[in-house]
């Protein structure tokens, strides 16, 4: 029988070392960290670049996981699934931060909010369980852009729409943002969507750490941020704590 084809081992090595981090990694550090010379580590890139499955920043040169191989990882899936398992520990995150709770995956150019946990107190709420969102104005939609697990739609090919005069509209301010949350692992939306309202997200990953959804806090501006328009760091150890968990269960094991 024939033995294993080394080059896709390589490859297979190389995607899983991009998976296991937040950052982007350059030529040199995927080279030291897999034993490989750089010219076989450029000529693999080079191959997953080409069929989308790693993606190459134009301004540093360094790599990351693209969003064909991400939507491959994410195919698994079953949005239901992500649902059952998130179920308890939303319900939590709501009753402990007082907010409203939503799980949103990606869907045609959109975030589809597949959870809805209403905000635990008496004040008028609408259900939002199948609401498509904005990418761009959107804590949720930010944090799947972000790691690449959602595209912009043809819409986003048309200019991006400004919801209230706080949206990020401009492409590169955008792109400078998104960076923010790939280093700083959350996302926020102050009055970016409806003037009054903030939110705030984490990304949920699955096995082999890859981000299949996205996890929100969302309410009052003055309840989300402090006096300065920062969010509240109690809110985000507490949203991260509950993204953290249900990551766990979904085999995501750096977590």
């Amino acid at each position: 029988m024939a033995g294993p084809v080394q080059s896709i081992e390589r490859a297979a090595a190389i995607l899983r070392l991009l998976a296991g981090g937040p950052r982007r990694l350059g030529l040199g550090e995927v080279a030291a960290s897999l034993g490989l010379a750089k010219g076989t580590a450029h000529g693999i890139l080079r191959t997953l670049q080409h069929v989308d499955f790693v993606e190459q920043d134009a301004a540093t040169g360094k790599y990351q996981l693209g969003a064909a191989l991400l939507h491959l990882g994410t195919s698994y899936l079953d949005v239901n699934e992500l649902r059952s398992r998130s179920l308890n520990w939303a319900d939590a995150l709501a009753a402990r931060s007082g907010e409203a709770v939503r799980l949103g995956t990606p869907l045609e150019g959109r975030v589809l909010v597949v959870h809805h946990v209403f905000r635990p107190d008496d004040t008028f709420q609408t259900l939002e369980v199948g609401a498509l969102l904005p990418l761009h104005a959107s804590s949720l939609g930010k944090v799947l852009l972000a790691f690449g697990t959602a595209t912009p739609g043809p819409d986003g090919e048309r200019g991006l729409e400004a919801y209230t005069p706080h949206t990020l509209v401009d492409p590169d301010r955008l792109a400078r943002a998104l960076a923010t949350v790939r280093e700083t692992g959350w996302a926020a939306e102050i009055q970016e969507m409806n003037m009054g309202e903030a939110g705030l997200a984490v990304p949920i990953r699955g096995h082999g750490g890859l981000v299949v959804g996205a996890l929100g806090l969302s309410g009052p501006v003055e309840r989300i941020c402090d006096a300065r328009c920062r969010p509240r760091p109690a809110l985000l150890s507490l949203l991260r704590e509950a993204a953290r968990a249900i990551s766990r269960d979904l085999g995501a094991a750096r977590w």
